[in-house]
């Protein structure tokens, strides 16, 4: 009976709030004075006039806005995560106590650093103070909206009876259209998308603390922005079971480039004229002590948030070179390995140098290393180190391979800049192209173009003969995927390479026995 009755009085105390706090209490007021007197005459008046001080003393301070709590009065547009935490401490507690629900959302805006490289750093804070100002014309009166930096921003909901996740779903797909209205800025339309991670406090334990539920809307944030743009995510146990392995894998990541458990496997390249292995794709795998093989979709998105794809490429590029001349070493005719590159790679001042030393300590010469560089890397870095690194190993002889080609928009300019020797065509182009009649039309336009150019090309993702024999039909030079054979470690390579040549061997016999 006791918590019902705080209960309550907490709920009272909240609608009160909202009826007396703000510009419509002095309508209120005076009007609930009136009805008195009508209704009581003078002695009912006076029991008002002296009532409604003890009211509001009892419903708390009216004085603070905007559901603030003193601990919280007072924050300006921009916060630190110290005060975030506060202020979603302050919301738990009211809503806790008034036995209501409150929710926190994080809305991460994408977008700024292009309008701030084109309209200057005014522009992107002009951007930021609209931007803000929309959330907050879109949310209630009593919610709070701030900054927690350049990009994000912090929505904290008032204590509300309905929270469910339907409502906070349609409040995030509201916030998110307000934030992604084109606006004109400086005489042109600036364009921006977000990003948003909520979660409410019913889907939290009932001990929850305010800090809790803020870190429960920033792992539903990294999740949208992993799944972006524009998506929206909410927070659920089964996320931070994820996000909690996630951080384990981190942990690791380094013990497991420092004792070996990552290391390239290698996918054969074959002529489609000869069936003869043309080269080999480096593929890093972690294999874990107690999990097995870790996707690479896990373990390369920790390198790249710890920024340790630089060591893994390093790691990759000694491997590499020590199973090309292990293969040497055992008869067989490989001819080059493939490595790729990340843009962090590619922007090392001193990379050319550095695989330069690498293929002298091996013996090897440059055309034997591929260097891999992804389309979208080629097309957003027309200058620059990146620029002029791939150019320098493209005149130091090594073998430049333009990856996941027809998904980065790069130009026929950039290709005879950047001394591209190969096109690796997406597989998005090649699967069911031997049952799609699009397909095989893009296709054919993809190749023609790359033989007018003089360019190589190697179609990805060959997993059917269909495929394999069509690709050949069409003029692609080589191909690669599970059709032809899976990634494998260096050494089982060997027996797969033997294999190989042998059944070409005697299917070359039987064609000159037929004729």
């Amino acid at each position: 009976m006791k918590m019902a009755a705080n209960a309550y009085l907490g709920r009272l105390r909240l609608v009160l709030h909202r009826a007396l706090n703000g510009p419509q209490a002095l309508a209120f007021l005076p009007a609930l004075a009136l009805a008195a007197f009508w209704l009581g005459g003078e002695a009912l008046l006076i029991a008002v006039a002296l009532g409604l001080p003890a009211l509001i003393l009892l419903t708390g301070n009216f004085s603070v806005p905007d559901n603030a709590s003193p601990e919280t009065a007072g924050i300006t547009d921009v916060v630190n995560n110290l005060t975030a935490n506060k202020m979603a401490e302050s919301a738990m507690s009211q809503a806790r106590s008034a036995s209501l629900a409150c929710a926190c959302i994080l809305v991460e805006v994408d977008g700024l650093d292009e309008i701030a490289q084109r309209g200057g750093d005014s522009a992107a804070e002009s951007m930021r103070d609209l931007t803000l100002n929309r959330l907050r014309n879109t949310l209630r009166r009593d919610d709070r909206a701030v900054r927690m930096s350049d990009s994000r921003f912090l929505i904290l909901l008032a204590p509300s009876i309905r929270l469910d996740l339907e409502a906070l779903l349609q409040l995030s797909t509201r916030l998110q259209t307000s934030v992604e209205e084109p606006a004109s800025l400086e005489n042109s339309m600036r364009y921006l998308s977000a990003s948003i991670g909520f979660c409410g406090s019913p889907r939290l334990a009932d001990d929850a603390t305010g800090a809790q539920m803020l870190e429960a809307a920033q792992v539903a944030l990294t999740e949208a922005v992993k799944n972006g743009p524009s998506a929206i995510r909410a927070w659920s146990e089964n996320m931070r079971a994820a996000h909690k392995e996630q951080q384990n894998l981190k942990t690791e990541v380094d013990r497991a480039l420092a004792n070996g458990q990552i290391q390239p496997w290698f996918q054969p390249q074959i002529c489609t004229s000869t069936g003869s292995i043309t080269g080999v794709e480096a593929l890093a795998r972690w294999i874990h002590p107690e999990k097995g093989i870790v996707p690479p979709a896990q373990f390369l998105r920790v390198l790249e948030e710890s920024g340790r794809m630089e060591r893994l490429g390093e790691v990759i590029l000694q491997h590499s070179l020590t199973a090309l001349r292990s293969w040497d070493q055992a008869g067989l005719d490989i001819p080059r390995v493939s490595v790729n590159f990340s843009d962090s790679e590619l922007r090392g001042t001193n990379l050319v140098q550095k695989i330069q030393w690498e293929l002298d300590r091996f013996g090897l010469t440059p055309p034997r290393l591929g260097i891999e560089v992804l389309e979208t890397v080629i097309a957003g870095s027309p200058e620059g180190i990146v620029a002029r690194n791939i150019v320098a190993l493209g005149e130091m002889g090594c073998h430049i391979d333009l990856d996941d080609f027809g998904t980065g928009h790069a130009s026929i300019t950039a290709l005879r800049k950047f001394k591209v020797h190969r096109l690796k065509i997406d597989r998005s182009f090649v699967t069911r192209v031997d049952r799609d009649e699009d397909q095989h039309r893009m296709l054919a336009a993809v190749l023609g173009m790359a033989d007018r150019l003089g360019l190589e090309t190697l179609a990805e993702g060959v997993e059917s003969v269909g495929e394999h024999a069509l690709l050949s039909q069409l003029g692609c030079d080589h191909v690669q995927g599970f059709g032809i054979a899976r990634p494998m470690p260096a050494d089982q390579l060997i027996d797969w390479a033997r294999d190989h040549a042998d059944r070409i061997a005697g299917a070359q016999r039987l064609g000159r026995g037929a004729t």
